[in-house]
């Protein structure tokens, strides 16, 4: 199994307002963090399926995260507030998912542990 490698997406560094290069710098550091996160799951994974598991926990956990600034959006323009910052993140988020199932091996894999799931979640509350 390949390394994972993350790139942070012009789009959204281009997106940032100009400032003193912060929210540039915080948004690097995510994604240095999240791409560890990711190899240290695969390295410490005994096959592919167990790899796409661990893979699959970080992508649920961007998932979550990508809706709660989505979420945000409409709340900071009621407010007066520019959401910005709330859809520079938002869309990272949406572009990292984008790029860990660019690897073929993983995506196939990933896709599998989804419907597994999908599957598992829909027998423990069918059975309820």
């Amino acid at each position: 199994m390949e390394e994972i490698t993350l790139a942070v997406p012009r789009g959204v560094v281009e997106s940032l307002p100009e400032d003193d290069g912060a929210a540039e710098k915080d948004i690097r550091q995510a994604v240095t963090g999240l791409e560890s996160r990711v190899n240290e799951r695969i390295e410490a994974a005994d096959d592919a399926s167990e790899a796409a598991s661990g893979v699959l926990d970080v992508i649920e956990h961007l998932e979550t995260r990508m809706e709660r600034y989505d979420e945000f959006v409409p709340e900071l323009r009621a407010w007066g507030q520019s959401p910005i910052y709330a859809i520079a993140w938002r869309n990272l988020y949406a572009e990292l998912i984008a790029q860990l199932y660019e690897h073929e091996w993983l995506a196939d894999e990933l896709d599998r542990e989804r419907n597994y799931r999908v599957v598992e979640d829909g027998i423990r509350f069918g059975g309820n």
